[in-house]
């Protein structure tokens, strides 16, 4: 098995893809459109064939109910407090700044993406 995308459902296609690509540095992989049941999914990830997570744009909602069950993505940076500083720089919002997880030495940061999703930034040295 492997493990190929995670599924977030987004209310503003363009803001989420302008989000993922420009603050997180992600591209656009794949987009597809179908017009008769009103949805379009869009692939962001950082390589072909690599993990991605899927950005599905319902047409006819305009927002959702986050529920309490999902927690959030993680992604591994090389230096989280510059990572950080660009993403702010960016536009992006950091709810919690980078520092050691609280009992433990790694080093964590959360970030929002513009629907709300938390994304867990893990310091990978």
């Amino acid at each position: 098995m492997k493990f190929l995308h995670t599924m977030l459902r987004v209310v503003d296609l363009d803001k989420s893809i302008e989000f993922y690509s420009k603050v997180l540095g992600m591209s656009v992989l794949e987009r597809t459109e179908n017009t008769e049941y009103r949805y379009t999914l869009v692939f962001v990830g950082y390589e072909a064939g690599g993990t991605t997570i899927e950005l599905t744009y319902n047409w006819d909602t305009n927002s959702y109910e986050k529920g309490t069950a999902f927690g959030h993505l993680a992604l591994g940076v090389d230096d989280i407090y510059s990572a950080c500083d660009k993403i702010k720089a960016l536009g992006g919002n950091v709810t919690r700044e980078p520092g050691p997880v609280k009992g433990g030495s790694t080093h964590i940061a959360f970030i929002t993406d513009p629907d709300g999703y938390q994304i867990e930034l893990i310091q990978l040295s």
